[in-house]
């Protein structure tokens, strides 16, 4: 039988183990409101998301009409959005600053960032067009004075499609913003992702064709669908008087569960897999989320 002493010192022994021994982290066990997600790559969830997100408003230009903050309430998880230089600081642009500004780069990333900080098992993808070649040095010093940098996540190299972590990983890591950029200029950001260059190709845009008849890769031109993810542009236009603007008469079928399915299945046939990511105008109106949840599994229609 052990004596006292030698039982008081396990105890002791036991007790400076747990207090000072390492720590684990627990893991994710809900992710993007399901824990059937965090199990799942990165690379193999759809993502339904904003486009042109910052544009929300009465304008013939604008395309939603919640604010970034009401998108994320309402479940969105994929944002995109036009930058561009207007005398030194990165705001956000539809086509020029002159004909909307929806204001600054680093408004709209302290608004996710809020949202993140609020919500720890959530996974926020975003988007970023570069039209006016604008260094990395600058959206840097951007998502540091947001806060965004902490979040974002910075692979180590480039990923193919059965590289990517879960998005249990993603959250476990504290890495929960997934950034994106059309094409990248100057200084590399390891957390600025080229779209382009590596990771996704995107169907055709500024469509006018209400039964969105084609999948084919439009950017990058000349890409192969191997190994890349890839983006479905859901949103429709009308032209008038030979100018395309978002065609907000039409979004509630738009973005109906029968038009957007009627797209997946093509490109899906096609490439053989759901897309990983697809944008919609006036996202409130509609039928994404029943989508997004069907498409990932964790849902019917």
């Amino acid at each position: 039988m052990r004596s006292t002493n030698s039982l008081a010192a396990a105890a002791s022994a036991f007790f400076f183990l747990l207090t000072t021994g390492p720590s684990y982290t627990t893991a994710a066990s809900v992710c993007n409101g399901y824990s059937a997600l965090c199990d799942k790559l990165y690379s193999n969830v759809t993502f339904i998301g904003s486009h042109d997100s910052a544009f929300d408003g009465i304008l013939l230009v604008d395309n939603q009409f919640d604010s970034v903050a009401d998108q994320l309430s309402l479940g969105v998880r994929f944002l995109q959005a036009q930058s561009h230089d207007k005398d030194g600081t990165i705001e956000l642009c539809h086509t020029s600053c002159t004909e909307e500004d929806a204001g600054s780069l680093e408004t709209w990333l302290e608004t996710v960032v809020t949202f993140l900080e609020a919500n720890p098992d959530e996974v926020v993808t975003l988007l970023i067009t570069n039209g006016d070649g604008i260094d990395g040095s600058d959206f840097a010093s951007v998502f540091e004075a947001a806060g965004a940098s902490e979040y974002a996540y910075s692979p180590s190299g480039t990923l193919t499609l059965s590289e990517w972590p879960t998005l249990g990983e993603l959250i476990d890591a504290g890495e929960r913003l997934v950034v994106f950029m059309d094409y990248p200029a100057g200084t590399s950001v390891s957390y600025i992702l080229p779209e382009f260059t590596s990771y996704i190709f995107e169907t055709p845009y500024d469509v006018t064709d209400s039964t969105f008849s084609s999948c084919a890769i439009d950017r990058p031109s000349g890409a192969s669908a191997s190994g890349r993810m890839y983006l479905v542009n859901h949103f429709l236009d009308v032209d008038i008087f030979g100018i395309d603007i978002p065609d907000e008469t039409a979004a509630s079928t738009t973005n109906g569960e029968a038009s957007i399915m009627a797209q997946v299945n093509e490109c899906n046939a096609l490439y053989a897999r759901y897309p990983n990511f697809i944008l919609l105008d006036w996202i409130s109106v509609g039928d994404f989320l029943q989508v997004q949840d069907y498409l990932n599994g964790v849902g019917s229609l």
